[in-house]
């Protein structure tokens, strides 16, 4: 056997390792910040994979109530797939009960949902938004109470400065602002409008859901688009 039949030999006795990832990361960026009676959940719109731009405009946060709103960011199909699976159970409820779902309540849904899948789990991050009130959760169901919260691609920008600004970690003054609904609104834009500067998966619209006791309004606001 001569040195060249040797090395074709070699290259094909090496065992091929056969992958399956079935996820994909679409990046965008959630937040959410809870006051006394109110709670503001923003997010954008963009949907991408790597370099390239899927959709400007696809939604990442959701009305599930009256009094209640989720985001996700990560994987856009397993996001969607949980806002529809989650949707029908909040029907299910309401036709039963005759009443809405109160937000701790879809909070152990959300829950319970996440942790069925924990063996194939719903590649998200999820944050639920009521009254008053903010849960985070991770992949397999673990929540927590917050009082604010970002996740997504420039998670890591917003989380600091949202800390500093609403939890005032860090602070050296004593007289502390309080968090007013039109405070929270300017956070949440200042947070994405520098966020956008530094994460290209971040941008082209943002959308800022309202919570109060008395029902949920929308506002939406321009990103850059490059």
């Amino acid at each position: 056997m001569n040195s060249v039949d040797f090395y074709n030999e070699t290259l094909t006795s090496v065992p091929t390792e056969r992958g399956f990832y079935p996820y994909e990361a679409n990046g965008g960026t959630s937040l959410a910040i809870a006051g006394e009676d109110f709670c503001v959940v923003a997010s954008d719109t963009r949907q991408s994979n790597g370099y390239l731009i899927n959709a400007r405009y696809a939604p990442k946060a959701f009305k599930m109530s009256e009094k209640a709103v989720l985001a996700n960011s990560g994987f856009a199909a397993d996001g969607n797939a949980l806002v529809r699976r989650l949707t029908q159970r909040i029907q299910w409820y309401k036709h039963s009960h005759e009443k809405e779902m109160s937000t701790t309540a879809l909070a152990q849904l959300v829950s319970n949902t996440l942790y069925s899948k924990r063996f194939f789990p719903f590649n998200t991050q999820v944050l639920l938004g009521g009254a008053g009130v903010v849960f985070s959760f991770d992949p397999v169901g673990s929540y927590g109470l917050e009082v604010c919260r970002a996740n997504g691609t420039a998670s890591a920008l917003i989380q600091p400065f949202l800390d500093n600004q609403v939890e005032h970690k860090n602070v050296q003054f004593d007289d502390k602002p309080r968090m007013t609904l039109d405070r929270a609104i300017c956070l949440a834009k200042d947070a994405f409008t520098s966020a956008t500067e530094r994460d290209m998966y971040t941008g082209d619209h943002l959308e800022i859901f309202i919570i109060k006791q008395d029902g949920i309004t929308i506002e939406s606001y321009p990103l850059k688009k490059d």
